[in-house]
Formats: C-alpha cells, structure tokens, sequence
C-alpha cells in the first residue's frame, strides 16, 4: 500500500464494474453481464482476460454436487512473459498458465509505442491439475517461498504437493480422530510463512494458531509454537466458540508478524509471543494490513484503522457516489437513542450486503473493494 494512512487520505470513487441491477442472489458475485466503468486520472482497470476456472463436477460415490466456485486464487512469480496462477474449488486444484500471443495469422507484428504487439490475444491454459486428495473442502492454498511447492488445507488435513506432480500429495497434518464424536475442532486456514520455506502456521475453529516446522517431522500433528489468547471466563457464552473461529490469516511482508481474522476481530501477533496478540482490532469482516488495517462491514461499509494514529473511518460502497472525484463522506451508525444529522440507525442498516473482499494496491493509495455482485475502485484525491 502507499504511505499515507488511511484516515489522512480523501478517497475518491475511480471506477466501478458489475451488474447495475443490485437484486443479484447470494453466491451469485461474479457472475455478472455487464461492465460499468467510469475513472480518471491513473488510467483504468479492464478486463484483461476472462476464463472458467472449473465446472461444475457430481460426486456419484457420494452423491455430492461440486461447484465451479473458486474457493482461492494465488498468483506464483512471473516466468519470462506468462503468469502462473493456481485456483481452487472444494476439491480440484489447477495450475494456470497466462500468457499473451499475436492473433494475427499474417504475423505482421506491428508495435504500439511501449513495444508490444498491437493484436494480442490473452490465453489461459491449464498446464496441471491437482485433484483427488482431500475428503472435505478445500479453504486454503499458498505457495511456498521456494516457489516449488505449495500446500492446500481442508477441515482435517493438510497436503505438501510438488508443482511439477500431480498424482501425489503428502499429508503434512491430519488432526482426523479415530472417532468422528470426538472431534473438538477444525482447520480454517493454513499459510507459508514468507521468507522461512520449512514453517508454516494453520488456524483453528477453537481459536488457536500452530506454528509448524517441517524439519521437525513428516507429519507436523506436533507444532513448534501454539497461539492462542487465553479466554476470559467471565465473557464465556454459548457464542464463544463461534465468535473465536479464525477465518484467515496472513504473514507480514517481513515474516515477524502474523494477522488473523476472527468473527468480530483482527488481532497481530508477534511471532516471538503466543501467550496473546500484540494489537486487537475490533470489526466486521476482513483485512489487509501494513500501517493501517482495512476491513469490510455489513450494509457495503468498509473500515479503516490506522496503527499510528489510532483513528478509525467507516466509508461506503456505493453507486450513489459514482461520479469521478467524488470524495467519500464518513459515514457513523447510530446504535440507539435520537439519531444525529448523517447518522443512520443501526435498524436501517441492510445484511444481506457485505464486503467479504478487500484489496489494497502494494505501492499506491488504490484501494478494491468486492460487494455481492460489484467490485469498486477507489484512489485518493
């Protein structure tokens, strides 16, 4: 992201792309028919290509119906001139390759100004595919940072494969009872630390980060270091657990860090310290973080909080403010009691729409932001 914080930043709507007609059905974000775009100043964003990733499978064996749905997207290091992308549904992998061609037959190889062909045509291609080694649903995958080998997680195990072989995996965790009435707990996430290709963390349904070192052993059911905050037995409730459930997590760029997301918070911990994180965030839903942490919210709300100075924001979303240089007004929810001018009642608020998706650009102030069936760019002023 870019240096300035979030909160001394005027951000301005750029572009938005989706369908106009808001009435989409949940799961249904994606799958839109048209494309909307207004920007200015630095340059837009177009769709560069557009491929099915996977199609909808049945399982006879189990009677089970497989989505299309990507579960997960992650981008390996550029090679030469193509991409390299791995995407996942509940049960394949496939590794992707992106790569730009001239569609011309003649090959007269005209240039634009930059060098490149004037006639391009993108093509996706898939180069492997990853299938047949999890029971349950596939929630993670990430690349390792020798950019060899990459993991994937399910509620019960996770997997070490190679990128060059398909037709086998190794099972790095298995936390699969002998007796299913006994299971306590689930696997929610799993992670590469950045830099150390041996250690990885895997997040919990209880609450708990592990930290594993595969030097250690074959199979990791032993962690090196186990995160978790002790509880307040006094806060005990029949949420409890629901609320503790971590739903991601993510290293910082140097490896001393990590971020996990839970149902009404995002805490940072620091790896040399299990006993409870070093900042807690309370919020909605999830995150992306260097000096400020943005989060999505219910009724297309997003937030920001910036660490240093410790103000927080709650903007919109929204097609009304879709005109470029419009700059986003705060907006504040009224939790009871007489409403203030520009306040709007917590009862107003609608939850059916929610930011589950948000991105920051890694070197400028452009911010993506993913309601149900829109994706909004904002930038600062």
């Amino acid at each position: 992201m870019g240096a300035g914080g979030g909160n001394d930043i005027q951000w301005c709507f750029s572009q938005v792309k989706g369908a106009v007609d808001d009435d989409v059905a949940e799961g249904e974000g994606g799958s839109s028919t048209e494309n909307k775009i207004q920007s200015h100043s630095r340059g837009e964003y177009n769709v560069y290509s557009t491929f099915q990733s996977h199609e909808p499978e049945f399982d006879y064996l189990k009677s089970l119906e497989i989505e299309e749905k990507i579960n997960k997207i992650r981008w390996l290091p550029q090679k030469n001139a193509a991409q390299f992308l791995l995407s996942t549904n509940d049960k394949t992998i496939k590794l992707w390759k992106i790569s730009e061609r001239d569609k011309r037959p003649e090959g007269y190889n005209l240039k634009e100004e930059d060098g490149r062909p004037m006639d391009l045509m993108v093509e996706a291609s898939p180069r492997r595919i990853f299938a047949n080694a999890h029971t349950y649903h596939i929630n993670s995958i990430s690349i390792n940072s020798d950019y060899e080998t990459y993991l994937s997680a399910d509620d019960l195990r996770i997997n070490l494969w190679h990128l060059e072989i398909t037709d086998r995996s190794f099972n790095i965790v298995d936390i699969k009872p002998a007796n299913m009435e006994e299971l306590t707990e689930v696997i929610t996430a799993a992670e590469f630390h950045p830099n150390s290709c041996n250690t990885f963390v895997y997040s919990s349904s209880k609450g708990t980060i592990r930290l594993c070192d595969m030097r250690a052993s074959a199979l990791c059911d032993r962690h090196s270091k186990l995160f978790e905050e002790p509880e307040d037995p006094s806060n005990r409730s029949f949420f409890s657990e629901i609320i503790s459930s971590i739903s991601d997590v993510k290293f910082s760029h140097s490896g001393r860090y990590m971020m996990t997301r839970d149902y009404l918070s995002v805490k940072i911990w620091d790896l040399n310290m299990e006993n409870r994180p070093v900042e807690t965030y309370q919020f909605d839903w999830v995150f992306y973080l260097y000096s400020v942490v943005m989060t999505g919210s219910y009724n297309n709300f997003f937030r920001m909080f910036d660490r240093n100075t410790k103000r927080d924001i709650t903007l919109e979303a929204s097609r009304e403010n879709n005109k470029p240089r419009t700059v986003l007004k705060p907006r504040k929810v009224c939790a009871s009691g007489k409403r203030k001018k520009d306040e709007i009642s917590v009862d107003s608020l609608d939850f059916n729409k929610k930011i589950l998706h948000t991105a920051w650009h890694p070197k400028e102030n452009i911010i993506a932001v993913a309601t149900t069936n829109n994706l909004y760019i904002f930038q600062d002023k």
